[in-house]
């Protein structure tokens, strides 16, 4: 595929869209990150819908989260929701996290993992990581690599097939890294740096860069990209731009109901499956893509064990 321009993307927006699909979720758990709001929330009702044994919105504020339970239990009925308390930004909350649902948690059918944060500016984390790369590009795979064990018993246990999906997006076209950074011994410390990140511009394209990361985590899982959707993901943003954004979901925008969560494969694209960028599918990126597994696992490894024991037990192959 080629590189995604403008108008490329304008076009995407513009396809007819296919009803949100549903299927009978009775007796499956399903997990939500970020689900208190945008797309996180949107996810949350239309599982809700579908009716599972248990729908666990995993939100980083209790308030906030106290409030979406609130809000789905009035807006669908729904009365088995979990609130369960994550803060991706640090380390220590998502292996307490993954503690909980060690002693608590018993199957996991569906796990979706809607995380991001669209900063213009460089701020770090406890961690001494980005903010935005740690909540996006580290915890993501950390929350991944700690559940595997209950995906995969939940699949052997009762003879189905659990599901991995992360929001994508298809701004990962507009993206790469840049050769001086894949030439460096450490890519994702060179990109989490101060140094680095204080660098004209470079912030500006940080939002892309951790989408392009989630799409080489994800190679071989699903990868869904909601399409530009009417949202609070870009709140933040300056006055200026906040305008310009506002006459986009005007003109563009999905609403964020409008996108099935049963569609399988490597990258989907407002409902249709499309390759990932030709960075990504081309000799560097998957010379990248080998590194930056690595260096994923090697970091997150000495963060919580266990991501070194599953991925060897379980991923031994990649």
């Amino acid at each position: 595929m080629a590189k995604l321009l403008f108008w490329g993307f304008v076009r995407s927006q513009q396809r007819k869209q296919q009803p949100a699909a549903k299927v009978d979720l009775a007796g499956k758990t399903v997990l939500v990150l970020g689900a208190n709001t945008g797309l996180g929330f949107e996810a949350t009702k239309h599982f809700a819908n579908m009716n599972p044994e248990r729908l666990i919105l995993a939100c980083r504020s209790q308030s906030r989260g106290q409030a979406a339970v609130d809000k789905l239990k009035a807006e669908t009925g729904y009365r088995k929701t979990e609130l369960w308390i994550i803060d991706l930004a640090d380390f220590n909350s998502v292996k307490r996290f993954g503690d909980k649902f060690e002693r608590e948690g018993g199957r996991l059918d569906i796990l979706v993992e809607n995380a991001a944060l669209m900063a213009n500016k460089y701020e770090a984390t406890k961690d001494g990581w980005e903010s935005s790369l740690q909540v996006s590009c580290l915890s993501v795979p950390l929350v991944a690599l700690l559940f595997l064990p209950a995906m995969i018993k939940t699949g052997e246990t009762y003879s189905t097939l659990p599901k991995i999906v992360v929001v994508a997006s298809e701004m990962h076209h507009w993206v790469d890294i840049e050769k001086s950074v894949r030439e460096n011994p450490n890519i994702i410390k060179t990109l989490g740096s101060a140094q680095y990140c204080n660098k004209s511009g470079v912030m500006m394209s940080r939002y892309m860069l951790t989408k392009l990361l989630n799409i080489f985590f994800v190679r071989g899982m699903n990868a869904v990209n909601p399409g530009y959707c009417c949202s609070e993901l870009r709140r933040g943003i300056n006055p200026a731009m906040r305008f310009i954004d506002h006459l986009m979901e005007l003109c563009l925008a999905f609403t964020t109901e409008r996108h099935p969560e049963t569609l399988r494969g490597e990258y989907i694209n407002a409902c249709e499956r499309e390759e990932s960028s030709d960075f990504v599918i081309g000799p560097d990126g998957v010379k990248a893509e080998e590194r930056l597994w690595d260096e994923v696992v090697d970091i997150l490894g000495k963060v919580d064990p266990r991501v070194t024991r599953n991925v060897k037990k379980y991923l031994s192959a990649a």
